[in-house]
């Protein structure tokens, strides 16, 4: 374990030399999340002040975007898979073939270095647009909410982690992984409840996506959040979540174990 931590403290120590991207990318990440906010304020207002769209007043509907912004912090993949492609591509990890060091977990390291970095440097100008909306910002309603809700948090960034390992892992047989990348990240952007609630959609609509990951890499964590999803619905879909874990989990490993047999060192 003693080689994985200070793995982790290389990572905070490389973050923190790029500190001011950090810093910008929290603060310009702001900027649409206001313009998404204005829009359905003026979504609601055409609809009068006790309009309902979904199952959310415009309270909820704001609440649900400023959640959504404190999950992403926690547990969005920003570069990990473009390294870990390039690690491939490069020849970078023939070092990690010749010592005592699992990749994926190396690679777990430096991602949760990275969102600890990002955490700390985003939270002041986080905390600000919080305060800013506080009448709309809703407190857990109960110790089981918040627990629920922070181990939900935990399994969706290992869940977004390891699709975009294995994303990655293409490079193994392709030059460019970009264009299976962007594929996937649109995918997660709209049918994990990003871009707006699962459940305006229709209901046969989300019977599908409930068969897919998507919901729970961000919507189920913030539904948590909000009290939508309590008791046996709250327990069955962790249950559900850690299931598509340990499902990435296991492709993530088969397809590097897939892929080393393809590989050919080139530099490292």
């Amino acid at each position: 374990m003693r080689k994985y931590f200070h793995a982790f403290n290389i990572g905070i120590q490389n973050n923190l030399t790029y500190r001011f991207n950090f810093l910008a990318r929290a603060l310009f990440g702001l900027i649409p999340l206001t313009a998404v906010i204005m829009l359905w304020r003026k979504i609601y207002a055409g609809k009068g002040d006790d309009a309902v769209i979904g199952s959310y007043t415009l309270a909820q509907m704001i609440s649900y975007y400023l959640i959504i912004t404190i999950v992403d912090a926690l547990t969005a993949v920003n570069e990990d898979d473009w390294q870990i492609a390039a690690d491939i591509k490069d020849g970078n990890i023939s070092q990690f073939l010749l010592k005592p060091i699992d990749y994926l977990w190396f690679r777990v390291c430096l991602f949760l270095s990275g969102r600890v970095t990002y955490l700390a440097v985003a939270c002041i100008p986080l905390t600000l647009f919080i305060l800013w909306l506080h009448e709309y910002f809703v407190l857990p309603a109960s110790a089981v909410t918040l627990g629920g809700f922070l181990l939900s948090a935990m399994l969706t960034a290992m869940l977004q982690f390891f699709f975009s390992y294995t994303m990655a892992m293409l490079a193994f047989w392709v030059t460019e992984v970009s264009t299976f990348i962007f594929i996937l990240y649109a995918f997660e952007y709209i049918a994990s409840g990003h871009l707006f609630p699962l459940d305006i959609l229709p209901a046969g609509l989300q019977h599908v996506l409930a068969f897919t990951p998507f919901p729970y890499q961000l919507y189920f964590p913030v539904g948590i959040y909000m009290g939508k999803v309590t008791g046996t619905e709250l327990a069955q879909g962790l249950l559900i979540q850690l299931s598509w874990v340990l499902f990435a989990y296991a492709m993530a490993r088969f397809a590097w174990h897939r892929g080393i047999k393809k590989y050919s060192a080139v530099g490292g």
